[in-house]
């Protein structure tokens, strides 16, 4: 028996792998599904099933094109209702993978067909438990998604959520292996741990989920704190539950080297989104007026959807050279396939070609220090839990990802500082300041964290960030 949890850390994502003698199951696979092929042939082993815990939120599943590449049936969980052929499980069903055994185990609650995949091993003993959104590592999955969906508010949803819980998994053994969906820094929950893994009785004793002493109080302490989802979510799950282009497809489109003449020209033509995936450092020095920078070097993909939205917008990219189908790769993991060529010869090109450019004044913490008095305008775009933890005295807390609903209640005319934590959001947000004609700014590199060290700013008393959220 093998079973290979294949993380991707940018989405915050586990898919899981799962081998007994010749045969073969994937739980929640990712968009790209050559790494799956490629460990079927190493293992020469053929894929029986593709197992979904629900019609994902946050990214685009890889189960059309998986099971379209080996033939391998797709598996849902009871009340799941795709638009393409599937198995819709009976709540305890069980499905044998060589000498395994899944069960099946309806949880909803994160959304109405959600479950988990029990594993039973080759001796009959209950071994370990996939639990998509339901279960996470000191959380549990966020029961607001699903509310446009159903006639259920959030409060129902978090009801059915505790029910699931303490009639499904909770009974389990404490030993059994708890292998989630998803780790700290995804949008599904709120208060994940850093780590992956976990037996189901240590998360018996240290999620705070399953410690409330009743149903009520578990609602209370599940939906306190929770942010407004990303506008992209909707959209993935559309995509899931209805089918999307091959990948194949959308990779043959997207890579296409567009000349500096015709880029520009594309870019009139279709409004497209300039979308610049270089590093903050190398995009402040120079590049196209109006493109907006996301580094692919950070949270590449949930920074686009969360800002970008709209799946279907037609996008050009400026890369990195040789970057190019990486850049494609990640943006169709959240589902945005319209990509319709790159920018040859990357901004060198365009900036050897005498076109207009554009730049964004950046200074290191010591320049700020320098610069900085007691009436300086500062606005830090981190999450309100990073700021409510620690921040400069009165400087303006205006996070990244609302940046649609506050760019329009910036005055030009007064010169303010921008920052976030490490300088990869603040360069987000001036690039999308500057597409909006705001430019009385100064970015700083190295953001909260370079300031702490001049120790030469006002700065709040410091709030461990669990007690913020």
């Amino acid at each position: 028996m093998k079973v290979e949890q294949i993380y991707t850390g940018c989405l915050a994502q586990g898919a899981y792998y799962i081998v007994s003698e010749n045969e073969a199951a994937i739980i929640d696979p990712l968009r790209e599904v050559k790494p799956y092929l490629d460990r079927l042939e190493k293992d020469n082993v053929s894929l029986k099933y593709i197992f979904e815990t629900h019609f994902h939120a946050d990214f685009v599943s890889g189960h059309l094109d998986l099971s379209k590449k080996t033939g391998a049936p797709i598996v849902y969980g009871p009340t799941a209702n795709p638009e393409f052929e599937a198995i819709i499980a009976e709540d305890n069903q069980i499905f044998e993978i060589g000498k395994l055994k899944i069960k099946v185990l309806h949880t909803p609650g994160h959304t109405m067909e959600s479950s988990t995949f029990l594993l039973i091993d080759e001796n009959g003993i209950e071994t370990a438990i996939f639990t998509g959104d339901t279960l996470f590592l000191g959380d549990v999955g966020r029961p607001d998604l699903a509310q446009k969906a159903t006639s259920l508010t959030q409060e129902d949803l978090a009801g059915i959520l505790y029910e699931s819980l303490h009639s499904k998994i909770i009974p389990l053994d404490d030993n059994i292996t708890v292998y989630p969906a998803h780790g700290a820094g995804s949008a599904c929950g709120k208060n994940m741990q850093k780590e992956t893994v976990d037996t189901l009785g240590n998360q018996k004793k240290s999620n705070y989920a399953l410690n409330q002493p009743d149903k009520e109080s578990f609602i209370r302490e599940v939906l306190d704190g929770l942010t407004a989802p990303p506008k992209y979510f909707g959209m993935n799950v559309a995509l899931n539950k209805g089918g999307y282009e091959s990948l194949d497809l959308v990779m043959n489109k997207g890579l296409n080297p567009v000349s500096v003449k015709d880029f520009e020209a594309f870019a009139e033509e279709t409004g497209a989104l300039i979308l610049d995936t270089r590093s903050p450092g190398e995009f402040h020095k120079g590049f196209i007026p109006n493109s907006i920078n996301i580094g692919l070097k950070g949270d590449f993909a949930p920074w686009v959807g969360t800002l970008i939205i709209d799946v279907k917008h037609p996008i050009l990219l400026v890369s990195d050279e040789g970057t190019e189908e990486e850049t494609i790769t990640r943006l169709s993991r959240v589902g945005f396939d319209n990509v319709l060529g790159y920018l040859k010869g990357s901004f060198e090109a365009w900036k050897n070609s005498g076109k207009e450019t554009d730049e964004v004044k950046r200074i290191s913490p010591s320049e700020f220090a320098e610069q900085f008095d007691g009436n300086s305008k500062v606005i830090d775009v981190r999450k309100l839990t990073e700021y409510s933890a620690e921040h400069i005295d009165n400087a303006y807390n205006k996070p990244l990802d609302g940046i649609s609903d506050w760019v329009g209640s910036i005055d030009d005319s007064e010169h303010f500082f921008l920052h976030c934590a490490g300088g990869y959001r603040s360069m987000i947000a001036a690039s999308i300041l500057n597409a909006h004609g705001i430019r009385n700014f100064t970015e700083i590199e190295g953001g909260f964290n370079g300031i702490k060290k001049t120790e030469k700013f006002p700065i709040s008393d410091f709030v461990c960030q669990s007690k913020t959220i």
